[in-house]
């Protein structure tokens, strides 16, 4: 099964954070998944990076290239259609990278993984 990442999953499951449920961990363990995370998420993490928001053990770049290649993740890049549905899309969620996230799932028909349930509000199969 394709499953893309939310950010906040992403950290959490390469960080064996406590908040990350136990199908979401299994989801993350089953080699037979394609996970995939999306430049969207790169792009949170860079801007939450460079506010202080988020702290990491090495800077964006590194961070998110090591753990894409220790954890076989597929990287999901923007495409136009994502963009376009955009435009579709309530305003359930106010966050931009989350809006994103939606798009690529719905466009690209493929669950997301996430703990915020207001997502699932757009459609998408959100599986936590």
């Amino acid at each position: 099964m394709r499953v893309l990442l939310d950010t906040h999953a992403f950290l959490w499951l390469v960080t064996d954070a406590p908040q990350l449920s136990p199908k979401a961990k299994a989801i993350f363990l089953d080699a037979e998944n394609e996970l995939l995370l999306s430049a969207v998420s790169g792009f949170e993490i860079a801007v939450k990076y460079s506010l202080g928001k988020l702290e990491l053990s090495e800077p964006p770049r590194a961070f998110i290239e090591n753990r894409v290649r220790q954890n076989a993740l597929t990287v999901l890049p923007i495409q136009m259609q994502h963009t376009y549905r955009l435009s579709h899309l309530p305003f359930h969620h106010r966050d931009p990278f989350d809006r994103m996230l939606v798009a690529q799932a719905l466009e690209e028909d493929i669950p997301l993984l996430s703990a915020d349930e207001i997502l699932s509000q757009y459609g998408v199969e959100r599986l936590w």
